[in-house]
């Protein structure tokens, strides 16, 4: 017969085991991710967002617009300012427990998108994209877009997924 007790301390176990063995994936940055990723015959996603607005997003915090409208708003610095750094840092959002390499410099890096790499990178993980979506890797799609493409950006000027997702692109040929 199995008693009260007994469930009690089974259900305490086994919610108690999941605490133990849950894991806070960490940031990796985008040096790690180049190490794969940057490679002619996989797509060069790297040298691909190197180049486009994501990568330089801090640098737009520094721009006269952006002083000019800081100044204007009583903000002494936009470039350390949580409510512009949340969108235009990826690094400034992750608690120091879990950055294992991502830089602030970095803009909107890789794993704003796809979520933290430590589980999901090694090369036998990434093979199986059901096997990294549960270490972690995110499949971004428009809801995630818009946590920062949206109208709390006062530099907002509408957003349309589609024409976004074609300026951002970078497939890994060896994957279609």
């Amino acid at each position: 017969m199995i008693t009260k007790k007994f469930i009690s301390v089974l259900v305490i176990m086994l919610v108690g085991s999941g605490f133990l063995f849950a894991q806070d994936y960490k940031y990796i940055g985008a040096a790690k991710c180049k190490m794969c990723h940057n490679k002619p015959n996989k797509g060069e996603q790297f040298n691909k967002w190197s180049k486009l607005k994501h990568a330089n997003a801090m640098k737009s915090l520094v721009s006269q617009k952006a002083i000019d409208y800081a100044k204007a708003n009583g903000i002494a610095d936009a470039s350390k300012e949580a409510k512009c750094l949340k969108c235009h840092s990826t690094a400034s959002t992750v608690p120091a427990k879990l950055n294992a390499g991502i830089k602030p410099t970095e803009g909107v890096s890789c794993e704003s998108c796809h979520g933290p790499g430590s589980a999901y990178k090694a090369v036998s993980v990434m093979k199986n994209q059901k096997l990294a979506i549960q270490k972690g890797l995110i499949v971004p799609d428009e809801a995630l877009c818009k946590k920062c493409h949206n109208d709390e950006n006062p530099f907002f000027q509408g957003f349309d997924y589609a024409a976004a997702l074609k300026t951002i692109a970078h497939p890994d040929p060896t994957l279609q």
